[in-house]
């Protein structure tokens, strides 16, 4: 598990990531594994682990595009009026 996450290039694609929840599903539903036909589970697993996939690749893109994009500054005008009187006497 650990050598998976690991490994993994700094881009994070959907494949990876549905290889990474697959394993931790099936590791956290071991038990119920037993009372479900094999194929089924497997099935199931996959189908979840996609569905899941799909959502943190998105999420793991849309951070790394905010990071990189430095946040921009606006110029702010003050107006007060002690300021207004002095630029008028001026």
């Amino acid at each position: 598990m650990t050598e998976t996450t690991g490994k993994t290039s700094p881009k994070l694609s959907k494949k990876e990531a549905r290889k990474i929840v697959y394993q931790k599903l099936s590791n956290a539903l071991a038990e119920y594994k037993a009372s479900v036909k094999e194929k089924k589970f497997d099935s199931n697993l996959k189908k979840a682990s996609k569905l899941f996939a799909a959502d943190i690749a998105k999420a793991i893109a849309k951070q790394k595009q905010q990071l990189k994009k430095p946040a921009k500054i606006k110029a702010v005008k003050d107006n007060l009026p002690s300021q207004g009187a002095v630029e008028a006497v001026v």
